[in-house]
């Protein structure tokens, strides 16, 4: 296995590509006039985000656990610290174009879109599909970058900061927008999830481990369908309205509610045998989701 190349500042992509650094915290690369190309084997960390987008098939890359689809038209977003692997070695050809936007973290220190990061959470989607886009969209995406390369091409003064941060926040927008749009067209695949997802919960409170194992988690139920936990509870947001946390409390108050009804066990009982460690987090947890306590509900019903 070939050791990891760890890229630390943005100056380091820059001699990696071959390319000028023209602002110390962010960069544009041109993928078409890049003479060096990835091998395979080959595995990258970066203490930056990472925004890539290309034209060409020929490789799969692999971004966390699995290979990662990165086909014709689509574009990927790597938070810092993660790891990507070359799968395949990309094959240099005539019409190869793309492009790559690198930002540091401390480029958007003090800013309101530091605050914002957070929120865009495709950056987390480290086992999904890349973003595949359309013609408009990799026009409306590649205007953005456009206007963050003509920024860096100016000399660096008080105003280069808001205005390249203020050009990436569109863009991040704009991802966020195509993200939801890719949700809606592939419905099938969520609804297929979610029936997943719907079994895999009924079928763990049902099961008499529960009490050893625990409540589940959200990244129980994003590995048990090959996801990212980001990208599950976005995907099921989308769908229902519901996160994956709530639908794991959806689930656990129904199993609940059913224990009370049919047994005379107390609520601490009833927590230990649901996997909580804390009776008083279950009391409280099924308070916040019905209105009342446990003993409550069972003497109303």
């Amino acid at each position: 296995m070939k050791p990891i190349i760890h890229l630390q500042q943005i100056s380091e992509i820059n001699q990696f590509v071959q390319s000028k650094t023209k602002h110390p915290l962010v960069s544009v690369v041109d993928f078409g006039k890049v003479d060096q190309y990835l091998e395979e084997g080959m595995r990258i960390n970066a203490d930056f985000y990472t925004i890539m987008f290309k034209n060409y098939s020929a490789n799969t890359l692999k971004y966390g656990r699995q290979s990662l689809d990165f086909q014709d038209g689509s574009l990927i977003c790597i938070a810092p610290k993660q790891v990507l692997v070359m799968d395949t070695e990309i094959e240099e050809n005539d019409d190869m174009l793309g492009w790559g936007l690198f930002f540091h973290p401390d480029l958007l220190r003090g800013t309101s879109l530091a605050d914002k990061m957070d929120g865009y959470t495709f950056f987390d989607y480290d086992v999904t599909e890349a973003l595949h886009l359309s013609d408009k969209e990799k026009k409306i995406l590649f205007d953005c970058v456009q206007s963050i390369e003509s920024e860096l091409q100016e000399n660096i003064d008080a105003h280069s900061q808001t205005l390249i941060v203020s050009n990436i926040e569109l863009l991040l927008n704009y991802c966020d927008r195509y993200y939801s749009r890719q949700f809606i067209t592939r419905k099938n695949t969520n609804l297929s999830t979610l029936s997943q997802v719907e079994k895999l919960l009924k079928s763990y409170f049902k099961n008499e481990n529960i009490k050893e194992n625990g409540l589940p988690t959200v990244k129980y139920l994003a590995d048990e369908v090959h996801l990212s936990a980001s990208y599950l509870s976005d995907l099921l947001k989308k769908e229902t309205g519901m996160n994956a946390q709530d639908h794991i409390h959806y689930y656990l108050i129904e199993e609940a509610k059913n224990i009370l009804l049919n047994t005379d066990y107390s609520a601490s009982e009833i927590a230990y045998s649901l996997g909580f460690e804390y009776p008083q987090y279950f009391s409280k947890l099924f308070k916040n989701k019905t209105g009342k306590t446990p003993i409550e509900y069972r003497e109303l019903n």
